[in-house]
């Protein structure tokens, strides 16, 4: 229950740590996981002193044993091994600490261990983080690369000398972290950071040396995973040797097998390529040679042509033809035009032969009325109608008087 406190009415500091160990006496045993950060074994002591950690989270608490429960998994526990402990919450009222009273220590198992990283690898992986859709190409030629790694540790000088040898020019950007214990999350986390939020780093390299299972754990931690899955900046995960696959090295950009091969992987080898120039100019000198003599040879054959080695040839081919042609297109309208010539002359005498004038030029004449329609029968004229009568020179007008049949059907007029 809450206490009823005032300025003027407090309680003393010894009530309060009285009281904060009476509800904490109440809490009963729990199995606690952390990581052993601190071990301290007093040579004659019957007590031991841990410090236990949350691997993914900055806290800590302590934890006394009695040596004999210690003395059952002192072999198999170390600094910076996982643990589960059975103990019981204690708040030291004199200094006002709260730690833990451990009954029963047991060490986490290298089984235990990778089953619980393969549980996490497969949710990590159900939400897409190892997607290759994720991956980013790395740069050509970076740079600058930022380098996680330990301090002075052989990562870093395998990573710094084979780039350098392979690219002198190249440069980094080195953060100094711890790659294993306590504080190797959360420094590893924050030097990634830091590299992701500088715009001239290129690609970033996140190095270590091989180690057991425990001592890699830290790069399969879930907080680093999502890091670096965050990152803008393309991350290469050099952890380890060959057969050392921590979780980083699935959310990673690329993945090298160790800190030397990374170097080979992002810087590449200016050696190579200058040969790789020198190369492509020959190629290149090669394809300009060869498109240069089939162009020359295409010419020649071309100028060999007797059309373009004698072009006025064939102008003079043309121009007898055009001769010939035009001779026989002359002949050929010659022997029309006389057909058509004879043709319009048989056609003119039948024609003239078949005209009336003909017929006047005998002598016959045509009677005509006054609205010029020609008089074919003697009924059809009366006495004293005036006709005009045409012949071959001319015509004159006569006029129609009783007269007699001649027997032939004609009436004979007197004009």
């Amino acid at each position: 229950m809450a206490l009823s406190t005032s300025p003027e009415a407090p309680i003393p500091v010894g009530q309060v740590s009285r009281l904060i160990g009476g509800w904490i006496d109440r809490l009963g045993a729990v199995w606690v996981e952390g990581q052993i950060t601190q071990l301290s074994r007093r040579p004659g002591a019957g007590v031991v002193f841990l410090t236990l950690r949350d691997p993914s989270h900055d806290i800590s608490l302590s934890v006394t044993c009695y040596r004999r429960v210690f003395d059952q998994v002192a072999d198999v526990v170390s600094e910076g091994a996982r643990v589960v402990v059975h103990a019981k919450p204690e708040w030291y009222a004199p200094r006002g600490q709260l730690s833990l009273r451990a009954a029963e220590i047991k060490p986490v198992g290298v089984g235990e261990l990778l089953a619980r990283l393969e549980q996490l690898k497969k949710s990590l992986a159900a939400e897409g983080l190892f997607s290759l859709d994720r991956k980013r190409p790395l740069p050509f030629l970076p740079q600058l690369i930022g380098l996680v790694c330990g301090r002075a540790s052989a990562a870093e000088r395998d990573v710094l000398e084979n780039a350098r040898h392979r690219w002198p020019a190249v440069r980094f950007e080195v953060r100094n972290v711890p790659v294993q214990g306590a504080r190797a999350v959360p420094e590893v986390i924050e030097a990634v950071r830091e590299l992701d939020a500088l715009p001239e780093v290129d690609v970033i390299i996140v190095a270590r040396g091989g180690g057991s299972v425990e001592d890699l754990l830290p790069f399969s931690d879930e907080r680093l995973v999502r890091t670096v899955g965050e990152a803008r900046t393309p991350v290469v995960s050099a952890i380890g040797h060959e057969p050392d696959t921590p979780l980083l090295d699935l959310v990673a950009d690329l993945r090298a097998s160790t800190p030397t091969d990374a170097a080979k992987k992002v810087v590449p080898d200016v050696g190579e390529e200058l040969t790789r120039v020198r190369q492509l100019r020959e190629r290149a000198l090669r394809a300009v040679g060869g498109f240069l003599e089939r162009e020359e040879r295409g010419l020649a054959a071309a100028l060999s042509r007797p059309s373009i080695r004698h072009p006025q040839r064939m102008v003079t081919e043309r121009a007898e033809q055009i001769d010939a042609l035009l001779g026989r297109g002359r002949r050929t309208l010659g022997h029309l035009l006389d057909r058509a010539d004879s043709e319009l002359a048989h056609t003119r005498a039948r024609v003239v032969a078949l005209s009336p004038k003909a017929t006047l030029e005998r002598g016959y004449a045509v009677l005509q009325r006054g609205d010029g329609t020609a008089v074919r029968s003697p009924a059809e004229v009366t006495g004293g109608e005036e006709l005009r009568a045409r012949v071959c020179e001319g015509a004159f007008v006569v006029r129609v008087t009783d007269g007699t049949d001649d027997g032939n059907g004609a009436v004979t007029p007197s004009a």
